[in-house]
């Protein structure tokens, strides 16, 4: 079943376009970063380290650009209670085509480990993490994840599998947090690209 709270008009829309709008642009004007395919499998796949690459019998159905904020929240942390520390608890982002129209959401559907991102339309993929590779350490990693829940009809119905790719900003801030609770919410941006099995 789905989350009633994941349809479109989530307050986090609201808040994420207001952020993502003046980001956009500086996305679509910027010289395009290199996105080389390796032939032997999907001419629109992304070029990625060997760990984030997607098994055989999956093609690139749908790509999208993110841009949105990271949230990260103050806890105890693990290995000294007494201090605090940033703990991720949530994308929140907007999704764009290649043309600038918003296609999307994603945030997270069950708490940070399950990630979701669904369309206009109301189509939805849930993903768990595989592989991370950090590519740039100025930004959060790029990562590949496997679809464990999908909703049809749309442009995610069917995904296997994600791939987050030409990251930048989106790391927990430098300077530690000064009370339990307090949250940072951290500008990034990103692409995804969206595979299905491919058909015979």
């Amino acid at each position: 079943m789905k989350n009633p709270e994941s349809k479109m008009s989530h307050p986090c829309r609201d808040r994420a376009v207001k952020l993502s709008l003046a980001a956009l642009g500086a996305i679509l004007l910027a010289p395009a970063l290199p996105v080389r395919a390796d032939p032997g499998q999907d001419n629109r796949a992304p070029d990625v380290p060997p760990t984030l690459e997607v098994p055989d019998g999956n093609k690139v159905s749908f790509h999208a650009y993110a841009v949105g904020v990271q949230i990260y929240t103050a806890t105890p942390s693990p290995t000294d209670p007494t201090q605090l520390v940033w703990t991720f608890t949530a994308p929140e982002a907007v999704l764009f085509d290649s043309d600038g129209n918003i296609v999307g959401i994603h945030y997270a559907y069950a708490g940070p480990t399950r990630p979701a991102w669904e369309s206009e339309s109301g189509s939805l993929v849930v993903g768990a993490r595989r592989a991370l590779a950090t590519v740039d350490s100025s930004a959060i990693p790029w990562l590949l994840l496997q679809a464990v829940h999908t909703e049809p009809p749309g442009i995610f119905a069917r995904t296997t599998y994600i791939q987050r790719v030409n990251t930048t900003g989106g790391l927990a801030p430098a300077m530690a947090p000064t009370q339990a609770g307090q949250e940072a919410r951290v500008p990034y941006t990103a692409e995804y690209f969206f595979y299905r099995e491919a058909q015979h």
